[in-house]
């Protein structure tokens, strides 16, 4: 068989994934090749900043040295026990994941999705065992525009036709509400069959929508007052992505169960993990629920180094402070144009809003100019731009980075 891998260009990879590839997904029509950084090469060798960072995976930088350094070390030594066995890497990750975002317990899982599967299972068990709700009835209270994954348990609690038609039946015991309605969560909560509200603290997918400011601290205040599990889906907006260590800590409060992903690993491969309390995670015994790959060597070792990377590089603090200088000058080019009507976002979590309808063509066309102008980013509902580069930029480089995007609204607006 012909080694295809070596010297393809753009054109032709993409038509080998056109043709031998499920078209499940709608890329930009660029093929990159390398990453190092804040910055991705593609098979021609043009230079472009990476405004994406794989849905926020990699925070800690393209092929960050340490995460991979520790990943090739593992990797000559074992890298996959399942937990049919213990192994010397799963026990020290728990005990310094658990310690480091101050829980109990932890369940090892590798994807997202899985992550959240996982914390739906988990509620409704504690549900059952611990809160008394009859079998087979507890409810997930979720908010309508979410994202959660793809499992057809997680499409159950969608209202994006896009994500559902054609998938039925689906998962029943999954109430919709309206998000940053305070109203509507304490209406749905008077059921007392509802186990948990799954959130996201600021929702990615629908355009990186941020509540307001008390919304997630009232809701947790709710859940509390009727026995119901608060659970943040902090698998986008986790690992300091928005300036704190997680996007709940602008709140004060401390979820009931935590899914993280993604930037645990740095992007170097799927991690991801459900945080609990001891009295929550007692109803996972053996054999209820696993994963073979969960909890492997690998995933163990780099997801530690993932994580002290964010600390000892400072991250939280770096996304902080180049948020803040990103939207005081995307606010600026909102003032000059009637292309950007609206820039919101938290941290290096940030969009925004095109004066132009969801249907309209007109971020995409937006983005590839972008891409022309080296820096990469997608659109998101038709007329939305999410910008999330790594955590590792540079104050110069993000200025950089909002001159490409000025001179490409300039452009286009002409």
């Amino acid at each position: 068989m012909k080694d295809l891998s070596n010297n393809l260009t753009s054109e032709q990879a993409i038509a080998l994934e056109d043709k031998h590839g499920a078209h499940n997904y709608h890329p930009l029509p660029v093929v990159l090749k390398k990453g190092e950084g804040v910055f991705v090469w593609d098979v021609e060798g043009n230079k472009y900043y990476d405004f994406l960072s794989a849905y926020s995976a990699v925070n800690q930088g393209h092929c960050n040295p340490r995460i991979v350094a520790k990943l090739v070390e593992q990797a000559q030594t074992l890298t996959l026990t399942s937990r049919a066995f213990y192994n010397d890497t799963l026990g020290v990750y728990e005990k310094f994941v658990t310690e480091y975002f101050g829980f109990d317990k932890v369940l090892p899982m590798n994807t997202g999705a899985e992550a959240v599967e996982t914390a739906i299972k988990l509620a409704r068990k504690w549900g059952y065992e611990k809160k008394g709700i009859p079998k087979n009835q507890a409810k997930i209270v979720v908010c309508e525009n979410n994202f959660h994954g793809r499992t057809v348990t997680i499409i159950s609690a969608s209202n994006d036709p896009v994500a559902t038609d054609g998938f039925g039946p689906f998962t029943p015991g999954l109430i919709s509400i309206e998000y940053n309605n305070i109203s509507a969560l304490k209406e749905a909560l008077e059921d007392n069959d509802v186990a948990a509200f799954l959130v996201e603290p600021i929702q990615g997918e629908a355009g990186v929508y941020v509540p307001e400011d008390n919304y997630i601290s009232e809701a947790y205040n709710l859940c509390k007052s009727k026995n119901v599990l608060f659970v943040a889906d902090e698998v986008q907006t986790g690992i300091a992505r928005t300036g704190k260590m997680l996007a709940v800590d602008y709140s004060g409060i401390k979820p009931d169960v935590l899914i993280l992903g993604k930037a645990i690993s740095g992007g170097v491969l799927p991690v991801s993990a459900v945080l609990a309390s001891s009295e929550i995670m007692s109803v996972m015994t053996p054999g209820v629920h696993g994963s073979t790959f969960g909890g492997n060597p690998l995933a163990n070792v780099v997801a530690m180094e993932a994580l002290k990377v964010v600390k000892d590089e400072a991250l939280e603090e770096n996304a902080m402070r180049l948020g803040e200088l990103f939207r005081l000058e995307m606010n600026k080019i909102v003032e000059s144009t009637n292309l950007v009507k609206l820039v919101r976002g938290k941290g290096l979590l940030n969009a925004i809003i095109i004066n132009d309808d969801e249907d309209s063509t007109t971020a995409w066309d937006i983005c590839m100019k972008l891409k022309d102008n080296g820096l990469l980013a997608k659109p998101t509902h038709g007329n939305i731009i999410r910008f999330a580069p790594p955590l590792v930029m540079t104050e110069k480089q993000i200025m950089e980075c909002v001159g490409i995007i000025s001179k490409t609204l300039t452009e286009f607006n002409k």
